[in-house]
């Protein structure tokens, strides 16, 4: 492949982070003493997510999804997917969050994206059990690893979060949102700002020109 792109989901496909609005519903005490010190990098993301879900009763995974599936997706992704389908550039959807809700907000589009590389659950359990098939360092979904299975000439990444930071440190071509911008610029490493998928879209004209 000539180019990929690797696009975060929680608060970049979706309008609003859908990830961690579940986790706060379903899971409110220990989401409040566990997600401060992942956005401070005291706790992995690894440690404090598994924690988190697997506090979570298997009964209610059926209500997760049908909390998440009326959330929005962020503008301009459908025309940003028509775009790179004129150029032959896949998008791989690389999601620390659960796959089950990466699905169920998607709907049709999966059909549009290559891939989707998410947290599974097993509900076979008084609790839910998270298992990851790139479990890995400080992630669950550990995204550099993911991207390692694509061979491309030119990685773009897409995100927004802390989640993504790994990610768009091994990336060239990085489009971040609030609160990535800030840890990036801890790292001085070079991204390009946006707020929709068109900004991406029309970004993308221009570099690839």
């Amino acid at each position: 492949m000539k180019r990929i792109v690797f696009c975060d989901f929680d608060g970049t496909i979706t309008a609003e982070e859908t990830f961690v609005a579940v986790l706060k519903e379903f899971a409110p005490e220990i989401s409040a003493q566990l997600m401060p010190q992942m956005y401070a990098r005291k706790l992995t993301l690894r440690e404090g997510v598994r924690q988190i879900l697997e506090s979570i009763p298997s009964s209610r995974y059926g209500e997760i999804l049908e909390f998440t599936r009326t959330k929005a997706i962020r503008p301009g992704f459908v025309e940003l997917l028509d775009f790179l389908a004129t150029r032959d550039v896949p998008l791989v959807v690389v999601s620390g969050g659960l796959r089950g809700i990466v699905e169920t907000v998607l709907g049709d589009l999966i059909e549009r994206v290559q891939a989707i590389h998410a947290v599974d659950v097993d509900t076979s359990g008084e609790y839910l059990q998270v298992s990851s098939e790139f479990e890995g360092g400080t992630e669950l979904v550990a995204k550099v690893q993911v991207m390692a299975k694509y061979v491309a000439d030119e990685n773009i990444a897409i995100g927004d979060s802390i989640t993504d930071l790994n990610m768009a440190l091994h990336t060239p071509v990085v489009f971040a949102r609030e609160p990535l911008t800030k840890y990036l610029q801890e790292y001085q490493k070079p991204y390009i700002p946006w707020d929709d998928f068109f900004q991406v879209r029309d970004r993308l004209i221009d570099l690839w020109k």
